[in-house]
């Protein structure tokens, strides 16, 4: 056992506030590089997000067909515009993938709770038909946790605003972060996490690095979820330090110079 250790044995520093891990020494070597350099992302001009939590996607999330019928139900040619409106595309978890998605076709009926003093919250009775299917889920609706000021609405979301952004979007858990960019007014649910605000096509060259992937998303304790407080501390260089503005083949291979990575570094990385 002592000759087993010697041989594949390795020495860690367990410093700083972060979990332990332990590492080969040249996957030490890269960390460090990739660590010593870049800005966390708490720092940066950007807001990350959970999806929507409706308490019952029975109810409140249907498909193409079901959107169909309950526009079909609609009495005037201007109740049915506003319908279409308020029912957007949403993307699950499992719909998500590097670079991006497959559309389950399916829809939010985003009857949502406004924003107190600048969005008014949704009027279930501004919208009949709607409300005609919502009441076939009453005892469910009513009874759930996660609800707005009345059983129709979706629960508080202050962020309501940028869920109409362009967006990067991921998954909460997973072993890669699979990120892709998805179109305003999109929306997404509660497994998914979003980022908004600037950089976006750099950043989500940099998340779906294999660098990242393979050191920094690998070497992380992220049973948890890579929400809000896991994202906050990934450190990422600006784009006028390393401009990610490039195709998808080419972000391994502008990361590898910038941190001066050696060419067993490079080999190590390309082989996980």
């Amino acid at each position: 056992m002592s000759d087993f250790v010697q041989q594949q044995g390795t020495r860690c520093q367990f410093t700083g506030n972060y979990s332990w891990v332990i590492l080969s020494a040249i996957e030490q070597s890269i960390k460090r590089k990739i660590e010593a350099v870049g800005t966390p992302l708490r720092d940066w001009d950007i807001n990350i997000y959970r999806g929507v939590l409706t308490g019952y996607n029975e109810a409140f999330i249907v498909d193409t067909a079901k959107r169909d019928e309950i526009l079909g139900n609609c009495k005037t040619e201007d109740e049915r515009k506003r319908t279409a409106e308020l029912i957007r595309p949403i993307l699950r978890g499992r719909d998500i993938k590097r670079y991006g998605y497959d559309w389950a076709n399916l829809w939010l009926i985003n009857t949502h709770n406004g924003v107190r003093g600048r969005i008014p919250r949704i009027d279930i009775n501004d919208y009949p038909a709607v409300k005609q299917h919502l009441d076939k889920y009453w005892d469910k609706i009513s009874s759930r946790a996660d609800k707005g000021d009345t059983p129709y609405n979706l629960r508080n979301c202050a962020y309501l605003d940028d869920l109409s952004k362009p967006k990067i979007v991921y998954r909460e858990i997973g072993v890669e972060m699979d990120a892709c960019m998805v179109p305003s007014d999109w929306m997404i649910n509660n497994k998914l996490y979003m980022i908004t605000g600037k950089h976006l096509q750099h950043l989500l060259n940099y998340l779906n690095s294999k660098i990242f992937n393979r050191i920094i998303l690998s070497s992380a304790n992220v049973t948890g979820g890579k929400g809000v407080d896991f994202m906050a501390e990934i450190r990422v260089p600006m784009p006028n330090q390393c401009n990610l503005q490039c195709k998808e083949d080419e972000v391994d291979s502008i990361l590898s110079r910038f941190y001066a990575l050696s060419s067993q570094e490079i080999a190590f990385i390309d082989a996980q």
